[in-house]
């Protein structure tokens, strides 16, 4: 793709749907490289409209609203950064040709719909998976655990079937069939859980469809996230492009704490590898994917993928040579990338703490005194108690000391009420 110059004729325009701190990192890399950026969500002064050319203010899932926009600026890419979007609009405009989304407007429908994406890859792709089922009620819910119920499940010898019936039991994990950053999530190890966790599910999801997904507990050794990059290679096709894989603690559903490179066997490595691109190259497109991954041993189970920068990826802003948000404006635009790992490194969340707006933070130069450790503010309006509104960074000589050192750092910033 040709760059042009931003605010004139010849400039290159990019509109992304969805303006948090993840939108805000890929705006600036798409700033960097001469590109003019119109930044999109559902509230004003969001972090990415905070650094764009040009905001705006709409209900997303409004698919109408989100055409006229589209219509308006007239954007050569619509790059999506959030779930909640008439993802069949972006299907039509695709379709008509006034827009190439990014990956594409069919991964936009797909991944931001745990249904979707859970069925392509257990069912089509016939990758490992949790055992799961799909409910549209507190009954049907019941019924997933209980038994009854049409289910994808792993058998001994690792291969995966239908089953017309059976039960899931517990523990489970109960989760919106659309929300991210672990909205509307919970474990449910017992019946006095389920009525519960179908209420936080309804109230956590980014739309209301009444619909949840109800997932068997794995009894994993960890988890990780393996970035995945579709990107035009040296062949000036797109090619596959696989970063050190990420390691992160999240707890509710929601990550506080991440690393980079995960300590994994080679054959785990080699598997995870393996599913992320066969999920990927079936999205298709170009772009970074956030693929998570459950990890026993040397066995490896698909568990979601994010088609765009992950949040447990904001530790490759100190990690790597060209962080997640680097490689996916370069890889949208054509441009060549580069996954190599940079030092061990880390990153810890920095929560709101206090309910309130225009909070202040005291404590920046102590944290920014922790050897080789650096912190992002995200500027987000408004704060909640478990709020993520920054994110401290720090590299080590090992994984070890990069976390102690982001934890550390991340400690010691306060946020305060105005």
């Amino acid at each position: 793709m040709r760059i042009g110059t931003p605010l004139s004729p010849s400039a290159t325009r990019v509109m992304l749907l969805g303006a948090g701190e993840l939108g805000k990192e890929v705006i600036i890399a798409l700033q960097r490289l001469g590109v003019e950026v119109i930044a999109v969500d559902r509230y004003p002064n969001a972090p990415g409209h905070q650094v764009a050319h040009r905001a705006h203010v709409i209900d997303m899932t409004d698919g109408q609203a989100l055409r006229e926009l589209i219509l308006k600026e007239r954007p050569h890419l619509v790059v999506p950064e959030i779930e909640a979007i008439a993802t069949d609009m972006l299907i039509q405009i695709e379709q008509e040709g006034v827009v190439e989304v990014i990956p594409t407007a069919r991964a936009a429908q797909l991944t931001m719909n745990r249904e979707g994406i859970r069925r392509l890859a257990a069912e089509t792709l016939q990758l490992p998976t949790s055992p799961y089922a799909f409910a549209e009620s507190l009954q049907a819910m019941q019924a997933a655990i209980d038994g009854g119920c049409e289910r994808v499940r792993a058998e001994p010898s690792g291969t995966y079937r239908h089953t017309p019936s059976g039960c899931i039991g517990y523990p489970c994990v109960i989760k919106p069939v659309m929300s991210s950053s672990g909205k509307g999530q919970s474990k449910v190890d017992g019946p006095a859980d389920v009525k519960a966790a179908w209420d936080y599910a309804a109230s956590g999801g980014r739309v209301d469809t009444g619909k949840v997904i109800v997932e068997g507990f794995i009894d994993f050794d960890y988890e990780i996230t393996q970035l995945t990059v579709r990107a035009v290679g040296a062949s000036g096709q797109v090619e596959t492009f696989f970063c050190e894989p990420i390691g992160h603690i999240q707890v509710k559903g929601d990550y506080v704490e991440s690393w980079q490179p995960q300590p994994m066997s080679a054959i785990a490595l080699s598997k995870a590898r393996d599913i992320a691109k066969q999920v990927t190259d079936n999205l298709g497109g170009r772009g970074l994917f956030g693929v998570e991954l459950f990890v026993k041993g040397d066995q490896v189970w698909f568990s979601e993928v994010s088609p765009r920068p992950h949040d447990t990826g904001m530790v490759t802003m100190c990690s790597q040579v060209q962080s997640e948000f680097d490689l996916h404006a370069r890889a949208i635009l054509g441009l060549p990338v580069d996954v190599s790992l940079r030092a061990p490194g880390a990153s810890a969340v920095i929560y709101g703490g206090v309910e309130a707006e225009g909070i202040a933070f005291d404590g920046v130069a102590e944290a920014l005194r922790v050897p080789q450790s650096d912190i992002r503010l995200f500027g987000k309006p408004v704060s909640f108690e478990r709020r993520r509104m920054g994110v401290a960074l720090a590299t080590g000589s090992d994984i070890s000391e990069a976390r102690e050192r982001a934890k550390r750092a991340a400690s010691l910033v306060k946020p305060i009420k105005p």
